[in-house]
């Protein structure tokens, strides 16, 4: 009954990507990093596994945050940021009905908070802060970091790791920060980085930036569409991954719809089962 309801969490927090095309795999990099870096600090598999559940989980609150500020480009106001800072608590409010709640909603509630009490949406400091919250706040910067936006590169991982070391002590745990830099330093990232699955690469928009989402079974040739520009695209194998060339445009809002990958739900639940 555990893994039904494990897998049901899965499947709720795939609504926030299907939202959202700029953010194309988030949830599934900060579950790895989460789980990587609990395992670096000596934690038990099983609360590992715990605390990489709710990094897939964390974001949930945003699939109340509207699409226009969501999927904004440029500088959010004052009143869109205040918006957007709600997403802990909505999230919080979502889950706290799930009968596996207590496993999530730490991450869910706390991952926006600060060491130094300047965090959001309760203003808690470092001894208020569940483990699991320090750990997955820490992650959910570097993978923003580490990966494209509308407005920017993705940035190489020694820049992402001078700016997590400026929020040391303040914003991030600076024992946590050290632990994760040796997983950078030791190449226990590289895997992660990029991708928006186990084994499968990121492919950006050549167009617009945002990411493409690319199926499991994907082989060259295959058409591929851009969810946010509606550019139809054909892929090309290239080493471990592919290069989208565009072809035109979308014929129908089928081929932009979001497609849950049940797969990666498969796999992801191989980690999950029978641990809770």
């Amino acid at each position: 009954m555990n893994d039904a309801l494990i897998k049901s969490m899965l499947v709720l927090a795939d609504v926030v990507e299907a939202r959202d095309p700029y953010t194309g795999g988030h949830i599934w990099r900060v579950s790895q990093f989460a789980k990587l870096l609990a395992i670096k600090i000596g934690l038990p598999e099983k609360e590992a596994v715990q605390i990489s559940l709710g990094g897939y989980l964390h974001d949930l609150g945003k699939v109340a945050i509207p699409d226009h500020i969501l999927r904004k480009e440029s500088r959010l106001s004052d009143d869109e940021y205040a918006i957007i800072k709600t997403h802990p608590t909505v999230g919080k409010k979502l889950i706290e009905a799930h009968p596996l709640a207590d496993l999530v909603v730490n991450a869910i509630a706390e991952h926006h908070e600060r060491l130094d009490g300047q965090g959001y949406p309760s203003a808690l400091t470092a001894s208020q802060i569940s483990l699991t919250a320090k750990i997955i706040s820490l992650v959910d910067v570097l993978d923003a970091l580490t990966s494209a936006r509308p407005y920017r590169r993705e940035m190489p991982l020694p820049k992402a790791f001078s700016i997590l070391d400026e929020g040391s002590g303040t914003h991030f745990d600076p024992e946590l920060l050290g632990h994760l830099e040796q997983l950078g330093e030791e190449g226990d990232l590289s895997h992660i980085i990029g991708h928006s699955a186990e084994g499968i690469p990121l492919v950006e928009c050549p167009s617009c930036g945002p990411v493409i989402a690319v199926p499991r079974t994907a082989r060259t040739g295959d058409n591929v569409f851009c969810r946010a520009c509606g550019g139809k695209f054909i892929l090309h194998q290239l080493n471990d991954g592919f290069v989208p060339q565009r072809v035109g445009k979308a014929f129908s809002a089928v081929d932009l719809q979001h497609h849950t990958e049940t797969a990666a739900i498969d796999e992801l639940m191989r980690d999950f089962a029978g641990k809770f």
